[in-house]
Order: C-alpha cells, then structure tokens, then sequence
C-alpha cells in the first residue's frame, strides 16, 4: 500500500495522457482537413449528443463509485446501472429517431445527429463498466476500457488522411466504429479481467435505492454537463458555425491543458470516502488536502502561464494561420478558468464525500442560471468572446459558493494563498510580454518570476512536500 497512490496515478495518467494526445490528433485532423462550417456542425453534433447522455447518466456514475468504494455488494449495483443505461439510452434515442419524421428542416441541416449518436450511445452503454472498475481502483483495467476508441479513431484518420481517402461520412463512420469497439471492450474486461460476471440480476428495489440515492446528482448532472458544452450549442444557435469553429477550438486545446485535472479528479472520490471515514486527526487532514490543493493550483497556474505566452506562434504554425491569433483573445478568457476548476473540483469532491448531494445541486442551479443568462446575453454582442466570459464568470461563483458551504479554510487568509499563484502568472506574463518581443525570451522570463515570486512568497517549502509525501503514501 506504500506507494499505492503513486501507482493509480500512473496508470489514471497513462490513460489521460493517451485520451489526450489521440484527441489532439483527431481534432487536428478534423479541422485542417475540413473547412469551417463542416467542422462546426460536428462539434455542435458532438456537443449536444455528450451533453444529453451526460444528463441521462442521472448522476449515478459518481454513486456507483462511491458504493463500490465503501464496498457495496458490485453485482447488484452493475446491475442497476447497466439497466438504467440500457433503458434510458434506447429510449433516447428512439426519439431521436422519431423527431426527423416531424422536424425534418432541423434533421437536414443537422445531419450527423442519428450517425454520431450511434456511437456515443455506445459509449453511454460503458460507463457502468468503467465506473465499477474506478470504484475497485483498477485503474489499469480502466486504461485499457478508456482509450480503445480514441486509439482505434485516431489510427484510422491518420491511415485515411495519408492515402487522401477522408471524407465527411469516411469520418462518420469511423466515429461510430471506434466507439462501438470500446464498448465490446469493456465487457470482454469486465467479464475476464475484473471476473465480474455479465449477469444481469434485476432487482427493483436496488435500482430504485439506486436512483433515489442518484437524483440529488441528476440535477448536478444537468448543471454541469450544461456548463461544459452549453457555450458550444449557443455559439452554434446564436452565432455561425465559423464562430464556433473557432472557439471549439481553443476550449479543446484548454482541455488538453487540463490533464492534471483529469488525472486527479477520479482517484480523489475512493481515496477521499476512505479518508473521511476514519475521525483520527481531522486536523491533520485538512492540513495535507490544503498542501494538495495549493500545488494543484500552482500547477494549474503555471500551465495557464506557458499556453498563453507560446499560443499565437505555436498554434499559428501549426493550423497555417487558421486558429491562432483569431483565439487569442478566448484562450486568454478560458486560461483564468484553470485555477477555478481545481479549486472547484477539489470542494465539490469533499462535499460529494461526505453526503452533502442537496447543496452540490443548489450549487449548481445557481450556476446554471447565471451561465445559461451571461451565455445567450453575450454571444450576439461578442461571439466566442463572450462565450468565454460567461463561462469564467459562472466558474467564479461556482468557486465563492462552494468555498462558504464546504467551510473547510479557517481565515480568508488561507483563500488568499491559494490565489496568490494565479496573480503571480499574470504578472509574470504581463512583465515578460513588456519587456521582450522573442516568444522563446518572454517564456522563459515569465516562467522565471514565476517560480521566483513562489520561493519568495514561501508558497513552496520543503514541509509542503513532506506533508504531500504523508498524504500519498510515498
């Protein structure tokens, strides 16, 4: 158990890292070998499809995991979860399908709605299978599970790019494969690799306790599965496809840029339902998940620093002028947002933890709404732009509000280290850009006071690293 912590981060890394940079291909390909509009709608497509069955997983995927941790029996509640996805997914998309006899003008000019959602309600049929494997903390099997799909798409446009055979419904079609794969995938581990058996044992009362105990979530679910990609389907509605393009974009490029985030963020729930479920030195405790949270921040900080100075020339070489210095202005926006959604994850993950599911969700409404008004407000006025400071505004009442319910920082004082960072990039960034026109030259002065402001300030010390080791097991 030493280094377990060690271990399931280097397993949950391979496995962002692999998503990420297969994404990155995709994505590059798609939009150098597309023009604009075309690739604009597959994002909306995109869009729209992960946004509805993000909601139609209710919330349970976190539950499922936080049961499974807590060692709830996994038979009973694969079951469930399989049957609520099944039944919710099919439903869903028989609609779907029934809505072009009646909405055929909206069908026409969104025409990969039916293919796309083919594969991405495969995807939706995997997630029990991956949570189950989260709340056991196989993070190996979940490796495997995660990036069959990616993997397999990005092989294939790549092959196809190369021979000049990609087209628009070439791409569709890979799309669907890839993901159906992935799903044949994670039964054949589940079933071989976890020895679970795929068995469905139907029983009422565990889906319905399953349920219930989900529905604080599925309000969660809608929130933020809205504010992930509701910039993205108001862009498309408001604005042109081009415009959203554009800043599609940027937020993939800020999403790769969140890969810490997402290699932390699934190991956090099991290890925190552990951790708060002993009452010996809560003192203790708080302390180290302060340190955590501080360099989770810093590095939060730092990434934000590099994409913005190297962003214009790195981007501009690489897409031909295509999505460079147009973004440069969104990247900006949406970089600010970093240190917000650790912050933010961080407290959701505790509150999540230790039951406090009804708060979460009011949490959420309230950010919901704000986004849902400054989105549809700004769009018209600024395009992308504005899409990016709806988001950043919503992300900042998200942090305000979940620091007050959480209640886990004694002083103001504490709020105010963790935001130091933040501000120490910006100028630094600020500093480097008026004193050199060099990309090279303004990086490395700007990494430079950086780091020097953290070591003047104490915001590193050797006793943050020592606490860091006590946590993690090292």
């Amino acid at each position: 158990m030493k280094k377990k912590l060690l271990h399931d981060i280097s397993a949950n890394s391979m496995q962002v890292v692999i998503n990420q940079l297969c994404g990155l291909v995709i994505f590059y390909i798609l939009s150098a070998r597309l023009n604009k509009n075309d690739f604009g709608e597959i994002n909306w497509t995109l869009a729209v499809l992960l946004t509805t069955f993000n909601i139609l997983s209710f919330g349970i995927d976190q539950v499922a995991i936080k049961k499974i941790a807590a060692g709830n029996n996994i038979q009973s509640t694969l079951s469930a979860y399989v049957t609520h996805v099944l039944f919710s997914g099919i439903t869903v998309y028989v609609l779907l399908f029934i809505c072009q006899f009646f909405f055929t003008s909206f069908y026409q000019t969104h025409q990969f709605v039916l293919f796309i959602g083919i594969g991405k309600l495969m995807i939706f049929f995997s997630t029990p299978f991956k949570q189950i494997a989260t709340g056991l903390e196989k993070f190996k099997a979940l490796l495997y599970m995660s990036v069959c799909s990616n993997v397999l798409r990005s092989a294939a446009l790549l092959v196809f790019a190369f021979t000049n055979l990609l087209s628009l419904w070439a791409i569709i079609a890979i799309f669907i494969i890839g993901d159906l794969l992935e799903f044949l995938l994670c039964l054949f581990i589940t079933k071989y690799k976890l020895k679970i058996p795929l068995i469905m044992q139907w029983s009422r009362e565990n889906y319905t306790t399953l349920v219930k105990e989900s529905l604080p979530q599925l309000g969660v679910a809608i929130f933020t599965s809205a504010l992930a990609r509701l910039d993205w389907i108001f862009l498309g509605i408001l604005s042109t496809n081009i415009i959203l393009a554009n800043y599609s974009f940027a937020y993939k490029v800020f999403e790769v840029a969140t890969v810490p985030l997402l290699v932390i963020a699934p190991i956090l729930i099991p290890r925190f339902t552990k951790l708060f479920k002993q009452q010996d030195n809560a003192a203790n405790k708080m302390e180290d998940l302060f340190i955590l949270l501080r360099f989770e921040i810093i590095i939060a900080s730092l990434v934000a620093l590099v994409l913005n100075v190297l962003w214009i020339p790195s981007i501009d070489f690489i897409t031909h002028n295509k999505y460079g210095a147009v973004n440069k202005n969104i990247i900006l926006i949406l970089s600010c947002c970093m240190p917000f959604l650790y912050f933010n994850n961080f407290l959701w993950t505790i509150s999540f933890v230790k039951g406090h599911l009804k708060k979460i969700f009011y949490i959420f409404l309230i950010c919901f709404i704000i986004n849902l008004a400054a989105t549809v407000s700004l769009i018209p006025f600024l395009g992308g732009e504005g899409a990016a400071i709806a988001y950043l505004f919503a992300i900042m009442i998200q942090s305000v509000l979940f620091s007050r319910q959480a209640n886990v920082f004694n002083s103001s004082k504490k709020i105010l280290q963790l935001f130091l960072p933040p501000i120490f990039a910006i100028g630094a960034g600020a500093a480097a850009f008026f004193l050199f026109q060099s990309s090279w030259l303004i990086l490395f002065t700007a990494l430079f006071i950086y780091l020097f402001t953290l070591l003047l300030t104490q915001q590193i010390k050797r006793s943050h690293w020592n606490l860091f080791k006590r946590l993690s097991g090292f």
